[in-house]
C-alpha cells in the first residue's frame, strides 16, 4: 500500500558539508510548493537539535532524528519513520531527507532501494548536494565531501557572493571531472526555482552502482571520527556585548578546527529568539521566531569541529549570561 495516495511518493535527498546551505534551500523548497504537504526528516549531528527550529512555520510536518550520523544506526530510525507513514497511511505529496552534513549519502540512499517497505512506497527523485564555495576547498579531501559530490544528481555552488567568478568557475570544472553527470547550479543564499527541484526524477540507481559498485553492501560506510560535536543548553538571557567578544576571541584561537556553529538564543530576553550560525571564521546571525507565550526561553548551542576544548567552551558561553559577573 503507497503512503496514503496512488503510486509512489517521490523523495528528495538534500546533503552537503557543514554550514553548505542545506536549510537553507529547504526553506526555500517549502516556500516554493504552496499547497503541497512534504514531510521533513532532518538529522542532526549531536544531542541538541536545531536545525527543526529554523525550519519556515508551515504544514510541514518536520521529524528530527539527532541520534549521530544519519548513514549509521540512525538509518534505522529512517526506514520505521517511513513504515509508520505507511502504516497510518499520510497522504504525503513528497519527503525531503535533509542529512547531517558528516553523512554518506550512499547508505541514505540504500535504505531507500534495499528496504521492502520504503522500495515499495517511495520513488527516489533526486540526490541534492549543496556546496560551500568558499569553505570547501578546506575539507576537500573528506569523504564525506568526495561521497556527497560522486552521488550527487543536482550539486547546488552556494555562497557564490564570497567567490571570485574565476575561482567559482575553476570550482565547477574541478567538481564536473568527479561527477559529470550531475547538473551544476550556482546561487547566492539557495536564492533559485527551488520548488523545481522537486520534479527533476534524476536518480538513476546504474549511476549510483558505477560510483561504488559496493553501493548496496552493508559494510561500504565509513565515518571521519575526528570530528565530533558539543552540546550546550543553559536557561537564561544572554548578553550581547559579552557574546560578541567572545566570540571574537574563541574564533581566532579555534576557527580552523571551528567546522560548524549554530544556535538559538535567548539575546537579551527580546521578544524573538536569535538564531546564531557560523563555519570556520564566518558568522551569521539574526532575529528568528518569536517566543511563544510562557515557552521555556533555553540557549541551545551545537559546536562540531575537531580538537575542541568542551570544558572551556561551556565555561565561555556561561560566561556570556546576563546574570554572570566576569
Amino acid at each position: 500500500m503507497a503512503i496514503g495516495r496512488k503510486g509512489k511518493i517521490p523523495a528528495t535527498i538534500i546533503t552537503g558539508f557543514l554550514g553548505a546551505g542545506k536549510t537553507t534551500l529547504l526553506n526555500r523548497i517549502l516556500s516554493d510548493s504552496p499547497g503541497k504537504k512534504i514531510a521533513v526528516i532532518i538529522n542532526e549531528f549531536g544531542e541538541i537539535g536545531i536545525d527543526n527550529q529554523l525550519v519556515i512555520e508551515s504544514k510541514e510536518e518536520v521529524i528530527e532524528m539527532n541520534n549521530g550520523c544519519i548513514c549509521c544506526t540512525v538509518r534505522g530510525d529512517l526506514i520505521r519513520i517511513v513504515g509508520t507513514m505507511v502504516e497510518n497511511g499520510d497522504a504525503y505529496d513528497h519527503i525531503i531527507v535533509e542529512t547531517t552534513g558528516l553523512a554518506d549519502p550512499a547508505p541514505v540512499l540504500q535504505s531507500f532501494i534495499v528496504d521492502d517497505v520504503m522500495r515499495a512506497n517511495t520513488q527516489l527523485n533526486a540526490v541534492i548536494t549543496v556546496v560551500d564555495s568558499k569553505h570547501i576547498v578546506q575539507h576537500w579531501d573528506s569523504t564525506e565531501v568526495e561521497e556527497q559530490l560522486a552521488f550527487a544528481d543536482v550539486i547546488l555552488l552556494n555562497k557564490t557572493d564570497l567567490v571570485a567568478p574565476q575561482d567559482l568557475d575553476e570550482l565547477a570544472q574541478r567538481i564536473t571531472k568527479m561527477n559529470a553527470m550531475a547538473d551544476i547550479l550556482r546561487s547566492e543564499n539557495c536564492e533559485l526555482d527551488a520548488g523545481s527541484l522537486l520534479h527533476l526524477g534524476k536518480f538513476d540507481l546504474q549511476n549510483a552502482l558505477s560510483v561504488d559498485p559496493n553501493f548496496l553492501s552493508e559494510d561500504a560506510h565509513e565515518h571521519d571520527t575526528s570530528v565530533y560535536s558539543i552540546s550546550i543548553a543553559e536557561q537564561g538571557a544572554i548578553d550581547s556585548d559579552k557574546l560578541s567578544r567572545w566570540l571574537l576571541e574563541f574564533l581566532q584561537a579555534n576557527g580552523n578546527d571551528i567546522y560548524r556553529m549554530k544556535g538559538v538564543l535567548n539575546i537579551d530576553d527580546e521578544d524573538r529568539r536569535y538564531v546564531f550560525q557560523g563555519v570556520h571564521m564566518t558568522l551569521d546571525g539574526r532575529p528568528g521566531r518569536p517566543w511563544g507565550p510562557g515557552e521555556l526561553r533555553r540557549n541551545e548551542l551545537v559546536f562540531i569541529g575537531r580538537n575542541l576544548d568542551e570544558k572551556a567552551i561551556r565555561e565561555g558561553v556561561i560566561s556570556c549570561l546576563a546574570n554572570v559577573v566576569v
